[in-house]
């Protein structure tokens, strides 16, 4: 009795609609197919083409490495330009010859034994910079140094060797 009440409800529903509408309960069903139909075969096409196999990337160009020329050492800190206001004018095709200053000296000496110094604390993946005994977290450059020379910290002006 229940499937005879719900399939005489749905008949009156679909004959009220039609009714409502002016149009017959199988143009109504045409008319859903047809709206409906397009956007479940664009769906099906997109689904079917997201579940193919990407096909690999060509391999027909190669990159090959740049090679650049051998570069010349800089200097570090590049060395001070003087400035003259009342000097002559410098052409600017050829730039100034600065002489080159020799590497910065080691302290000066004194008459503390080498053995009286502590060692700066190198500083892991850093071969050049130590960390200085007198200022912690503070890191030094001793790059041109050899192990054993005297260098004085630029923060506290005491002296130690370079380990």
């Amino acid at each position: 009795m229940l499937l005879f009440v719900n399939k005489s409800q749905q008949l009156e529903q679909s004959v009220i609609y039609s009714l409502a509408t002016g149009r017959s309960p199988d143009t109504i069903s045409k008319i859903f197919i047809m709206k409906f139909s397009i956007p479940l075969a664009l769906l099906a096409v997109f689904f079917l083409a997201s579940c193919a196999e990407e096909p690999p990337p060509p391999t027909t160009q190669r990159h090959r490495a740049s090679t650049y020329g051998p570069t010349q050492p800089q200097e570090y800190p590049p060395p001070q330009q003087p400035f003259n206001p009342n000097g002559p004018v410098q052409p600017m095709a050829t730039p100034p010859v600065v002489a080159s200053s020799p590497p910065p000296a080691a302290a000066p000496p004194t008459k503390v034994a080498k053995g009286d110094y502590p060692y700066g604390i190198p500083v892991p993946g850093k071969p050049h910079l130590v960390e200085s005994p007198y200022s912690p977290g503070k890191y030094i450059d001793v790059e041109g140094f050899p192990p054993g020379t005297e260098v004085k910290d630029p923060y506290t002006d005491k002296i130690f060797l370079v380990p």
